[in-house]
């Protein structure tokens, strides 16, 4: 299934503009990551959390009430979806579900009026939040490793460093969007978590997958067409693998989407970021890795010719 025929973009031509977009758009990102920072979620802070569901709407600032007075003073409260559902979090931690327990007591004690019911609570130690947040940092080293390794070796080195570049580009890109858009709504929770970690872990194949289709195809028209300079040959391939392109990436869009909106507050966040990652991600496999390799070969060959 073809959506486009014979189309005659100059994606290459205009690599220059989109440089100055993605380095704004990283620059962006960064300036969030410095002055707002990553929100981290109890998998990678450890501590106690619990998210309880009221009969009846609740203010924030009632339930911090309840828990200042119930000894539980600077515990990081919101709402979790509506006005029902409550998350607390504490970095106060005990033997079993005592923690657990007394806040829900102080709860008690605070909405008399008012019955609630757990609808999740979650218990992690200091050091296993600290050994999640290290083995996370290491799976993402060591895939963007091991994705240079097989696409230098599949391709040529430079390949494999422009996929690799490329995919450092959607990672930040998609962090500075989480950091940025966490906090914004009560239905949207982005908080740094397992369930993040597993979309940024997916977005990174999901775009290797993309750049790998786009270098194949540069690779095969190489060979058919070697009176072509790269440059040519690259608006060929790119124009020749577009229908594909828009159909794979803009089919997990709209099942994103739907998650987004349909999908509840678990799947929410790794919905939101994945999305990011997809859009990111298709862009890059042509505006960051297919022109990295053709700025890099024409740097060689003029190289070489003055030689």
């Amino acid at each position: 299934m073809r959506l486009f025929k014979q189309t005659k973009i100059d994606f290459m031509g205009k690599r220059s503009i989109w440089y100055s977009i993605s380095v704004a758009t990283l620059v962006l990102a960064l300036v969030g990551l410095a002055f707002k920072g990553v929100t981290l979620g109890i998998d990678f802070l450890g501590g106690t959390e619990i998210l309880v569901r009221f009969q009846s709407p609740v203010s924030i600032n009632d339930v911090r009430s309840a828990m200042d007075k119930s000894g539980f003073s600077g515990c990081e409260i919101k709402s979790f979806g509506n006005l029902n559902d409550v998350l607390i979090r504490t970095p106060r931690q005990g033997e079993g579900a005592k923690i657990a327990t007394e806040i829900q007591a102080g709860l008690k004690t605070g909405f008399p009026t008012n019955a609630f019911e757990v609808l999740k609570e979650d218990k992690i130690g200091p050091k296993i939040g600290a050994e999640l947040r290290r083995n996370a940092i290491y799976a993402v080293i060591a895939t963007l490793l091991i994705i240079m390794i097989y696409v230098g070796f599949r391709f040529h080195f430079i390949y494999g460093f422009a996929g690799v570049v490329a995919l450092f580009h959607d990672t930040l890109v998609t962090l500075g969007f989480v950091v940025l858009f966490d906090g914004l709504s009560t239905h949207l929770n982005l908080e740094l978590s397992q369930n993040l970690m597993a979309a940024f872990l997916t977005l990174i194949g999901f775009s290797i997958n993309d750049t790998v289709i786009v270098f194949d195809r540069i690779r095969e028209n190489l060979k058919i067409h070697k009176s072509e300079s790269l440059f040519t040959i690259m608006n060929k391939s790119i124009n020749e693998t577009l229908s594909r392109t828009v159909i794979t990436s803009g089919t997990v869009i709209l099942v994103l989407i739907v998650l987004i909106i349909f999908g509840g507050e678990v799947n929410r966040g790794f919905a939101f970021t994945f999305l990011i990652g997809t859009i990111t991600g298709t862009y890059s496999s042509i505006y960051v890795a297919s022109a990295i390799v053709l700025d890099y070969t024409q740097y060689k060959a003029k190289k070489a010719k003055k030689a």
